[in-house]
């Protein structure tokens, strides 16, 4: 039985084996206790290989990422399937239908000049679809920036959603001006000696104008944090090879050595990404 179940390749295929998995007499015992909840961080999880195979450009590595990432989607459709809410074949049939409803360029007649236009007509369907159902309140312009987000990305879509509508500044500079605010403002509480809720408020308020300044200028934020936790990771290992060749570890170190070794550290990154 096991070779006839390695032996084929197809989305209905790995869903039967999905369903064999969950089931409570011939399962896996993981599997079957498994909720959506339990499997939710998984699903993140795997989202997010997904992403370093590719920043990786790790093509075999991005195959099996995207396996295990379709793996979540059939998981979390059986466990529906199980309590009655919807199958497989119900999600297969949204996403096909919310496609051809959002490219009406594709499948109807309207014409769209390019992807900038696209994005644009692609929200305004969005917009248009929560205005039509009746059994949610009066449809808000931030509508749909699911709370599950990271909180950078989430930050920026919540501005974008904002600035379709008015609500947003026409230079960039305006923005830097708004983070200078907010970084005296910190400044002040931890002056005053303020609260760590008071300090938690108001460099929320200075990561939330930087996420404005990224998207300002057409970058994202969440990507441009990523590279620099990347950057930062690989700067401070260096300090740790460099001094492990003398015998000795970070903790045992000034700070004003670390920090020469930091410098190099840049040079080091600069000359090896440039060509």
């Amino acid at each position: 039985m096991s070779s006839s179940f390695s032996s084929l390749a197809s989305l209905p295929h790995l869903a039967d084996i999905m369903a064999l998995l969950r089931s409570p007499t011939r399962g896996c015992p993981w599997d079957v206790e498994q909720t959506f909840a339990t499997i939710a961080p998984h699903t993140i999880e795997e989202a997010y290989e997904v992403l370093d195979a590719i920043q990786a450009e790790d093509m075999d590595g991005l195959r099996d990422e995207l396996g295990d990432l379709l793996l979540q989607v059939v998981f979390h459709a059986r466990i529906a399937e199980e309590s009655g809410l919807f199958s497989l074949d119900d999600v297969l049939a949204a996403i096909c239908d919310k496609l051809v409803r959002r490219h009406p360029h594709v499948f109807g007649e309207l014409v769209i000049a390019d992807s900038k236009d696209q994005l644009v007509n692609w929200e305004n369907v969005k917009e248009n679809e929560r205005s039509e159902d009746k059994t949610k309140p009066a449809p808000s312009a931030l509508d749909g920036v699911t709370k599950a987000l990271p909180a950078l990305l989430r930050a920026a879509k919540l501005q974008k959603r904002a600035a379709r509508v008015g609500f947003d500044w026409d230079d960039p500079k305006d923005v830097l001006a708004k983070i200078r605010e907010e970084i005296d403002e910190v400044e002040v509480e931890m002056t005053q000696g303020a609260p760590i809720e008071r300090l938690e408020d108001e460099i929320g308020d200075v990561l939330f104008a930087v996420a404005n300044l990224a998207r300002k200028v057409d970058i994202d934020p969440e990507s441009a944090l990523r590279h620099t936790n990347e950057k930062f990771e690989r700067r401070f290992r260096f300090i740790e090879r460099a001094l492990g060749e003398t015998g000795r570890k970070p903790s045992d170190t000034s700070l004003d050595e670390m920090e020469r070794l930091w410098q190099k550290a840049k040079t080091h990154d600069v000359a090896e990404i440039t060509p």
